[in-house]
This record gives C-alpha cells, sequence and structure tokens, in this order.
C-alpha cells in the first residue's frame, strides 16, 4: 500500500515538473529585448501576433481590434482605483494627440473596475475610446498579470507586438517609441 502512495506521489510530482517546465518554454518575451528600465521591445521579425480581441466600449458600442489594421495602435490597461494609471493618463493622452496624424490609435482597456467609477474616470481626461473588461479578459489574452495594471502595449501596423510598458509611462518615454512604431515601413510599403 505504502509503495503505491509513493509510486501514484512520484508520478503527480513528474506530471507537475513536466507542467512546469513547458510553462517557461516558448514565451514570446525571449525573442525580444528588454531595457534596464522594463520596457520589453520586439524587433519586426521577432514580433508576436496580437490577440484579436472585441469588446464593449465603456460608453456602448462594440470594439473589434481587426478593424485597426495598417495603424498602429496603442493599448493601455487602467483601472480608475489605480493611482498610478491616474498619474499617466494626461501623458497617455498627450502621446495619442500628438501622434495620431501620423496613423497611431488608442484604446483603453478598463479592469477590475465598476462601470460608473470607469467612466466618471474617464470621462473628459482622454479622446479615444475604452473597454469595459472588469473581468480582465482582454489582459489575460496579452498576458498582462492583475498587478501589472497599468500596462501598456504598442502593436504594429501588421497587428503585432512592438513594445511592451508592464507599468506607468510618461509621454517622454512612451511619445518616442510610438512614433518609432509610425516610422516603420510595412513590406506593403505603407
Amino acid at each position: 500500500m505504502a509503495g503505491r502512495r509513493l509510486t501514484s506521489t512520484l508520478a503527480v510530482a513528474v506530471a507537475a515538473a513536466l507542467s512546469l517546465s513547458a510553462c517557461s518554454e516558448g514565451s514570446w518575451e525571449d525573442d525580444c529585448q528588454t531595457s534596464p528600465e522594463g520596457v520589453i521591445e520586439c524587433a519586426p521579425g521577432n514580433r508576436p501576433a496580437a490577440p484579436q480581441i472585441t469588446g464593449e466600449l465603456l460608453d456602448g458600442g462594440r470594439y473589434e481590434l481587426a478593424g485597426e489594421r495598417g495603424q498602429v495602435v496603442v493599448i493601455n490597461f487602467w483601472g480608475s482605483w489605480c493611482a498610478p494609471c491616474r498619474a499617466e493618463i494626461d501623458d497617455l493622452e498627450e502621446t495619442y494627440q500628438a501622434t495620431r496624424d501620423q496613423g497611431v490609435v488608442f484604446l483603453g482597456v478598463n479592469v477590475r473596475d465598476d462601470r460608473d467609477k470607469a467612466k466618471a474616470f474617464h470621462s473628459g481626461r482622454t479622446s479615444y475610446p475604452s473597454i469595459f473588461d472588469p473581468a480582465g479578459r482582454t489582459a489575460l489574452d496579452f498576458d498582462v498579470p492583475p498587478n501589472a495594471v497599468p500596462s501598456t502595449i504598442i502593436l504594429d501596423r501588421e497587428g503585432r507586438i512592438a513594445a511592451v510598458l508592464r507599468r506607468a509611462t510618461v509621454v517622454n518615454e512612451l511619445r518616442p517609441l510610438v512614433e518609432r512604431v509610425a516610422a516603420e515601413q510595412t513590406p506593403g510599403g505603407a
């Protein structure tokens, strides 16, 4: 009897170790560079495709990321309860205003929040839309951990992840990143 329990315990331990090692292999971040400041940047040849997300907009209506193909998309994960989100919102709006004529669109993704509080926070502070995602499903699709709000992801014109910041940002950091991705030539010559 003790031999069976030992064999079962050993089998479970081996299976757990194998599954843990599988989870740590092959992360898309392995092919990208992380700066000392924690900015993850992927060279064009190493960029993973972004998940195809859809969602309900904070103010009503639907959003589909697929409709933004050909644009640089800056996605910011935020919550009205998040102090760093409050600190960065003016920098996000300033970067959006400075880059939108370069084919750049911004999208907020509101997570773990109450709709009324989110609308009150967002209203008058940004001119770009936000998805209301209280369950955080979009964040999970983008591998944004629950403790990494705010986070900002920059997608290139082909819908691939070009850069990730898993913390608050400022205009002097974000704008050059966005402009660099916006200035890239796509294979079609855009």
